[in-house]
């Protein structure tokens, strides 16, 4: 992490962690209540998050929803300590191919201001920048999209930006290591991000402290280039 910056010093910071949990087989409510306790995010996303990890307020207090996904076991999941209003599940855009998955959803959370888009998107490369420019259409003013983008190669545009760490996240059969879990912004600053160690999942949980930038960058009235 940016030696010097601690989540908590300026009410206007914002700490996101985003995890994959590999459904059943992976991560365990257990193992998501001690990475909050690790490093008390503000907002927690999962991905992958099966019907278990609705026990997670029952050990770290908090706020929680979450949203399955059709004709799966698992689905996206938000937590916080702080309260905050009820995410809504966004429907994406899906194949039309033969033997087609079941649509995919995201999960769109207001918090302080922002906001966020929790996602797990589509493995083919033109369906999932298809389904990032449906998410961005419904999103207003300082936003993030975050989580596992199943992307390769750029995935910024319509005046987002990539401000995640530039670390691999998953390793594809324990050869490739790609980074598929991302976010990008817009009118927001990252100003620390880290990659975790992935414990039992097989992807890594990823740390971002943020601020939207209009909390970050002076007004104009404030610019010396103004004063009187």
């Amino acid at each position: 992490m940016t030696p010097g910056f601690y989540p908590g010093e300026d009410p206007q910071s914002l700490r996101i962690v985003s995890w994959n949990l590999l459904r059943r087989v992976g991560a365990a409510v257990e193992d998501v209540a001690r990475l909050v306790h690790a490093h008390k995010p503000d907002l927690l996303l999962l991905q992958e998050a099966t019907e278990e990890i609705a026990g997670l307020p029952g050990l770290v207090g908090g706020h929680f929803f979450r949203h399955p996904m059709q004709s799966r076991i698992y689905g996206l999941a938000a937590w916080s300590p702080h309260e905050f209003p009820a995410s809504t599940a966004l429907r994406l855009p899906a194949s039309i191919l033969p033997g087609r998955v079941p649509p995919r959803l995201a999960q769109l959370i207001s918090f302080r201001g922002v906001t966020i888009a929790n996602v797990h998107l589509s493995h083919g490369q033109f369906l999932n920048r298809f389904q990032l420019r449906h998410i961005m259409e419904q999103m207003e003013g300082p936003a993030a999209i975050i989580g596992d983008f199943n992307a390769l190669g750029p995935v910024g545009f319509q005046g987002f930006r990539d401000i995640g760490p530039r670390r691999h996240t998953h390793r594809a059969g324990n050869i490739l290591a790609v980074r598929l879990d991302r976010c990008i912004a817009r009118d927001i600053a990252c100003h620390a991000s880290e990659v975790l160690d992935k414990g039992p999942s097989d992807h890594h949980p990823m740390v971002l402290d943020m601020r939207a930038a209009a909390a970050v960058l002076p007004s104009l009235e404030d610019s010396p280039l103004f004063a009187g």
